[in-house]
């Protein structure tokens, strides 16, 4: 059995740690810097929920798929996990669209399901530009907005999520996260240590972002700041950090160590996962929208009274057929991201 101390070795020391915050906030000795975690301390405790709650320590997948949707009606899909519906959308309002990474779908699905009451809080990343992002908690929905865009490096957001919880003070909180994060978060809900589960049943909902890899802090630094930065499909070959085009040879060599493990591409354990949309319409319409995969009930409720309020807009896919190309465009992808993985 892992002790503390070897979940820094086995998981800070080799790389493979995702910096995600999981174990962060709860105790004062691990902490994060820069897009790398650390432990000030040698704890030679046996049990932990920073060891339960890590996305890189063991757990039974299959088990928390069936503890959190296997009740729920949806289906689960080998390559993508648990699904109810796949939509293109994007948010109705323009100002959300012009800050957003594509569509802005999360940005008005968080804002809306705080006004909503589907939440009473939700941890976001935040960042000037798009570096040194930070998590953050947030109460108002108009402070959503704020948090939109992209910065492809991964702040220890879950930190926020554990010290909110620590307080008690909000019932429903909503984590938009990574896939990472999304499987800490489910590791959480299972409450390894019933006697101190961290209030985990006050987390409200996940909404996931699709996420093909994270980069190195200091090596995007190096790069230069950018209000957006964008990855293009495989075919471009490249980044967009505002008006400039980066090759993606200058890129690649920055991907973090920790994110070539990972077989999750589209946050298998959130309510909602969102991504840019792929579709047989090419790339020139599909950058102005998401791809919205819906998982669990309360996910639907959510997509549908945002379609039914005029909050979400909803593309068709054409046909049939065309849905049925988009939907193994985006098992193929996430089947070549795990397949990827599974080969290290």
């Amino acid at each position: 059995m892992y002790s503390i101390l070897e979940l820094e070795r086995k998981v800070v020391e080799t790389g493979i740690c995702t910096n995600c915050g999981a174990c962060q906030g709860m105790c004062p000795y691990w902490k994060s810097c820069e897009g790398r975690t650390f432990v000030d301390y040698d704890c030679d405790r046996k049990e932990g929920r920073c060891k339960y709650f890590c996305p890189r320590m063991p757990a039974d997948l299959d088990a928390l798929r069936d503890k959190f949707f296997g009740k729920d009606g949806c289906e689960i899909i080998p390559e993508i996990g648990p699904f109810r519906a796949l939509y293109l959308t994007r948010a109705t309002d323009p100002e959300i669209r012009k800050n957003a990474q594509h569509g802005g779908t999360m940005t008005a699905l968080v804002e809306f399901a705080l006004q909503e009451g589907f939440i009473d809080a939700a941890v976001l990343s935040k960042a000037e530009g798009t570096l040194d992002p930070a998590g953050c908690l947030v109460t108002d929905p108009a402070e959503v907005r704020e948090c939109g865009g992209s910065s492809f490096q991964i702040p220890p957001t879950l930190a926020v999520l554990n010290e909110a919880l620590a307080e008690g003070e909000y019932k429903q909180i909503g984590v938009v996260g990574t896939p990472c994060k999304a499987l800490a978060v489910a590791k959480m809900k299972a409450k390894p240590f019933e006697e101190n589960d961290n209030n985990a049943d006050n987390i409200g909902m996940v909404f996931g972002l699709f996420c093909g890899w994270g980069l190195d802090w200091k090596g995007l630094a190096a790069l230069g700041d950018a209000d957006h930065v964008d990855i293009l499909p495989s075919k471009f070959h490249r980044m967009d950090m505002d008006d400039r085009q980066v090759d993606l040879d200058e890129v690649l060599p920055l991907v973090r160590n920790a994110c070539k493990y990972c077989d999750d591409m589209t946050a298998e354990f959130a309510d909602l996962s969102v991504g840019g949309a792929r579709s047989s319409e090419g790339w020139d319409v599909d950058k102005g929208w998401n791809q919205l995969i819906v998982r669990s009930a309360k996910g639907q409720q959510l997509v549908d009274l945002a379609r039914e309020k005029g909050v979400l807009e909803f593309r068709e896919f054409g046909d049939e057929e065309a849905e049925a190309a988009a939907m193994n465009k985006l098992m193929r992808a996430s089947a070549s991201k795990r397949e990827k993985a599974l080969k290290l």
